[in-house]
């Protein structure tokens, strides 16, 4: 939507703002109701259409695709447009879609009785994070609304908070369903929580920091709101209908303010009219208290969408054997939030592990939990007055199966005080005990419904048909007056036709004239002469006999006074209801947790899922035998599955030919964690687990071109969080690293990446890379090792066997999956003799010539051959100037605890895996630190080539002799022991610059 649109659509239009002081008083009303709501299109209700005048009308009718006219009368033209009132919400959704705020100006009073114009308000404003029609929401699902604050005093709640620094304090609530989240942190976390919430909308205070959806396409929208209500005095009083004492509540200003904000927004939008009542779920958590997966990891291990070709299945629809919208909403909610408590992980495992193992109470509960309505929505529209009489029934609905739950929970089916497998009729495990006894029945109000509504009611509460006959006795007789009445009107045709001896008369009724007796001309001189004229048609007259006006007063009194005594009835039984919200909203839990839990349970016996030993021991690792992928295998005809063997705070580098099956592998690992801390069996054979508090995936290549963002400033923006983020406690998943760019930097990058996570982070990492070169680092570092997958070559033909082993792979097979991706033969085979080339000159002389004195393309063999862009610049190397400088030729070149450069004195240059044994003077290791600044990537290069062409040795004479001391001396005070890999790496990059370009 272009600004100018949202300008000219929302608030006071300017066509109608031009004349007002002309206009007519509905066309008043109407820019009253625009200039009341500036951030909304307001449409206004005229008879049975809600309408948009002006520029509005024009945006409303291009938007909804509907007819621009026009309304005209003494004070002029007004363009018009408008949706039907009983068929709004595809419209509604049109609008919100196109990023509208739309403000519903309802007749709220009626037009029969209004002494003139007909009173009007807005009765809600629709947003996109505050919609509670049920044809606007997806079943199952949750819409928050979110706010963000900054600023204040407090601990907070999230990781990483800068000492000193303000945390942001974040707020959601699902409008629909009544819950409500608080918590705070810095930055970062702050942004994690936004990314796991997914709000549909936010709103962010006066101070607060900007916050961007991860999808742009599909994110939330950001929306400015009143900056008063995230003042600290106006966010308490806000607060105080929903929870004592709310200043004492918080562990920080900032969440107190975004919470009160947040809340004034949802009653904002809801109408005005007080605290949502059934808002009674206002909880404050800590991020740290569940696995944390931010938006990359959500997105590569596709835990809710699938963005590949032909995208599929997720993990949610794996898992998702739910019967009802309830349970949906909580099986969503445990997998975007796993567990870190043990005890909490395996007490959900114990519930599943029954009801796998009892199967008809595992189908009786999904039997009964389907005839379920959406109670959280259902309570929710009954708190807020909006309720009908079809709503009441689907809530007795519910609460009829309740009874049935109990009974098939204790299983109740069986004989003798046992089930049908001859065990206590009880749950056996404390947590589905606990569900059972908080099921509650409610049965008075299942009694109270029962009671009052009708079985099958109208969906309007106001027209009568609403009250069971028998709860009133006022109604009761009102009724029978007007059904007295009705029948002596339908007796009286067949009397007035014997009395009068015409044939054809006829008695009716209409909506203007009442009832009447129809007489044709051709029986005019036989009507009766009590008969009065009510109406002259073309070839009939109307009658009406005193007796029968009579009767049609009772009847009309009777139906009117019986239509207000029903809906009054029926307002207080909704009433009645509401007033135990809470207890609903209890039992609706229950409901959602047991169906989730029914879920998994049915997941795991289809799927011959296993339990997972979890173990809180803060050394144990992943150990996963037979383990396979949940959602790869549903896609395919056979899976093959793979052990994992990853010892807490190791490194497990992956290699092996494309389409082998690498990123399946650690995608699967990781996802059997996040599926065992979401209380769910795993897909393998057996597996022991620790518990993880958070999960890092840098895996898959896209980019953000809207957001500015190359594929590899994606991966490194990725890789910088991890690196940043990651701790002994962390799954970490590394696919590619460094493939974006040069093969040189790239190569570094990934090597440096590997021995920061595993000198300084101490993280478990699964690095899946195609720079073999980086498989040495298994013979240096204690707690990295090596797995390939295998791949057969017979006649020229690959054959992947998916199968993972211990050590390293001899090859990618590149050119073999370029040929079956249907890449032309010459390409093909003019690849396979390049590659060949290189594998009979590892020097490089002979890819340079490309087997037949062609340039050399940039090919990177197993050895680690230099890149192209380095041989085609014939600039003097780092590496080289070094050597000038007298550090290199005598020994090698190593950073010491304090940054400086020192020389060996052994006098050869160092091999790579001599360097990597290098430990400077406060004993740890260099690689800790950043990549060695005398490698690239770890491979031995002659500093007599560059790309394979023979370098002059002359060039660096023409460096000055200053120029050489400052840049010896410069990089003597570099501090890498204390930067990041990527400052070192720029650090290196600039001093290799300058080198290059003569000091």
């Amino acid at each position: 939507m272009s600004t100018p649109d949202r300008a000219v659509a929302t608030g006071l239009p300017p066509g109608i703002a031009e004349a007002r002081e002309e206009l007519t008083p509905m066309l008043s009303q109407y820019a009253d109701l625009c200039a009341a709501h500036e951030d909304a299109l307001v449409l206004f209700q005229v008879g049975d259409f809600y309408e948009a005048f002006c520029e509005a009308a024009a945006v409303v009718a291009r938007v909804c695709e509907v007819t621009l006219t026009e309304r005209s009368d003494s004070t002029g033209d007004y363009p018009m447009a408008g949706i039907p009132i009983d068929n709004a919400a595809p419209y509604l959704e049109s609008l919100l879609d196109a990023g509208y705020r739309v403000a519903v100006g309802d007749q709220v009073e009626d037009a029969e009785q209004a002494s003139g114009l007909v009173d009007r308000a807005v009765t809600e404003v629709i947003t996109p994070g505050t919609v509670v029609e049920d044809d606007l929401l997806e079943a199952g699902t949750t819409n928050y609304v979110a706010a963000v604050a900054a600023g204040g005093e407090g601990a907070g709640g999230g990781s990483g908070d800068a000492p000193g620094s303000p945390p942001v304090g974040l707020a959601a609530v699902d409008v629909s369903t009544g819950e409500c989240l608080v918590t705070s942190g810095d930055r970062d976390a702050v942004a994690g929580e936004l990314d796991r919430i997914a709000p549909a909308e936010l709103i962010a205070g006066p101070d607060a920091p900007a916050f961007e959806p991860p999808d742009a396409e599909n994110g939330w929208t950001v929306h400015e709101h009143d900056p008063e209500v995230f003042e600290r005095r106006a966010a308490t009083e806000r607060l105080e209908p929903y929870l004592p004492a709310p200043d004492r509540r918080f562990d920080a200003d900032a969440e107190l303010r975004a919470a009160g904000a947040v809340l004034a927004y949802a009653e904002y939008t809801q109408g005005d009219d007080g605290p949502l009542s059934y808002v009674t779920r206002l909880r404050r958590y800590d991020p740290r208290d569940r696995l944390r997966l931010d938006a990359a990891a959500q997105r590569s291990l596709e835990l809710f969408e699938n963005r590949g070709l032909g995208a599929g299945d997720t993990l949610f629809d794996v898992l998702d054997e739910t019967s009802c919208a309830l349970g949906r909403r909580c099986l969503e909610r445990w997998l975007r939030r796993p567990l870190v408590d043990a005890d909490a992980v395996r007490s959900r495992h114990d519930a599943v592990g029954e009801l796998a193992d009892r199967t008809l109470v595992r189908e009786g509960i999904a039997d009964a939990l389907g005839a379920a309505y959406d109670l959280e929505r259902l309570v929710g529209r009954v708190s807020r007055g909006r309720a009908d009489a079809r709503d009441l029934r689907s809530l007795h609905a519910t609460l009829a199966v309740v009874p049935e739950l109990k009974a098939t929970l204790a299983g109740a089916e069986g004989a003798n005080g046992t089930d049908g497998d001859g065990e206590p009729d009880r749950p056996r495990t404390d947590h589905l005990r606990d569900l059972r006894d908080r099921l509650d029945e409610l049965a008075e109000i299942r009694e109270l419904i029962d009671e009052a509504i009708a079985t099958d009611p109208p969906q309007e509460i106001t027209e009568g048909g609403v009250i069971r006959e028998g709860f009133d006795d006022d109604l009761d007789a009102l009724r029978a007056t007007e059904r007295e009445g009705r029948e002596w009107v339908a007796d009286l045709e067949a009397s007035e036709r014997e009395r009068t001896g015409i044939d054809s008369l006829s008695v009716g009724h209409n909506q203007v004239h009442g009832y009447y007796i129809e007489v044709t001309d051709a029986n005019r001189d036989r009507v009766p002469d009590d008969y009065r004229r009510r109406q002259t048609l073309k070839d009939r007259e109307r009658y009406v006999t005193p007796e029968l006006k009579e009767r049609e007063e009772e009847i009309v009194g009777a139906a009117e006074r019986a239509d207000a005594v029903e809906y009054e009835l029926f307002a207080d039984v909704r009433e009645r209801v509401a007033s135990e919200t809470e207890r609903i909203q209890g039992l609706a839990d229950a409901l959602a947790e047991l169906d989730a839990l029914a879920s998994l349970a049915a997941v795991a016996v289809e799927g011959d899922y296993v339990r997972p030993a979890v173990v809180d021991d803060s050394d144990a690792g992943v150990e996963i035998e037979g383990g396979r992928h949940p959602v790869v295998e549903r896609a395919e005809e056979s899976f093959v599955p793979n052990d994992a063997d990853l010892p807490r705070g190791s490194v497990a580098v992956i290699t092996g030919p494309n389409m082998s099956g690498k990123s399946t592998y650690m995608r699967s690992v990781a996802l059997a964690v996040v599926l065992a801390q979401t209380g769910s069996f795993v897909p393998a054979q057996a597996a022991t687990l620790p518990v993880f508090d958070r999960l890092f995936t840098r895996v898959g290549a896209s980019d953000d071109i809207a957001g500015g963002q190359s594929t590899f400033m994606r991966e490194m923006s990725e890789l910088t969080e991890i690196l940043h983020d990651a701790g002994p406690d962390s799954l970490v998943l590394l696919d590619e690293v460094g493939r974006g760019t040069a093969t040189t930097d790239g190569r570094a990058i990934a090597r440096a990446a590997v021995e920061f996570v595993h000198d300084e982070l101490g993280a478990t990492a699964l690095f899946a890379t195609h720079y073999h070169g980086l498989t040495d680092l298994a013979d240096d570092r204690e707690h990295v090792f090596n797995l390939h997958f295998t791949a057969t070559r017979e006649d020229g033909d690959v054959t992947f066997l998916h199968r993972v082993v211990p050590g390293a792979s001899s090859s990618s097979y590149g050119v073999e999956v370029a040929e079956l991706a249907g890449v032309p033969a010459p390409v093909v085979e003019r690849s396979r003799s390049l590659v060949a080339a290189a594998e009979r000159d590892p020097s490089g002389d002979g890819a340079a010539s490309g087997g037949d004195g062609s340039e050399s393309p940039d090919a990177p063999t197993d050895e680690g051959a230099a890149s192209a862009d380095e041989g085609e610049s014939g600039d003097v190397s780092l590496r080289e100037f070094l050597a000038e400088e007298g550090v290199g030729d005598d020994g090698d070149v190593s950073v010491n605890g304090d940054g400086d450069v020192s020389t060996g004195a052994d006098g050869d240059r160092p091999t790579d895996a001599g360097a990597r044994d290098r430990t400077p003077k406060d004993g740890s290791e260099v690689g800790g630190s950043g990549a060695d600044p005398t490698e690239a990537g770890g491979d031995e290069a002659d500093p007599t080539e560059t790309g394979g062409d023979e370098a002059d040795p002359t060039e660096t004479d023409d460096l000055g002799a200053d120029a050489e001391r400052d840049l010896a001396a410069e990089l003597r005070d570099l501090d890498l022991a204390r930067m990041t890999p990527i400052e070192a790496l720029n650090a290196l990059h600039d001093l290799q610059s300058r080198l290059d370009d003569g000091g």
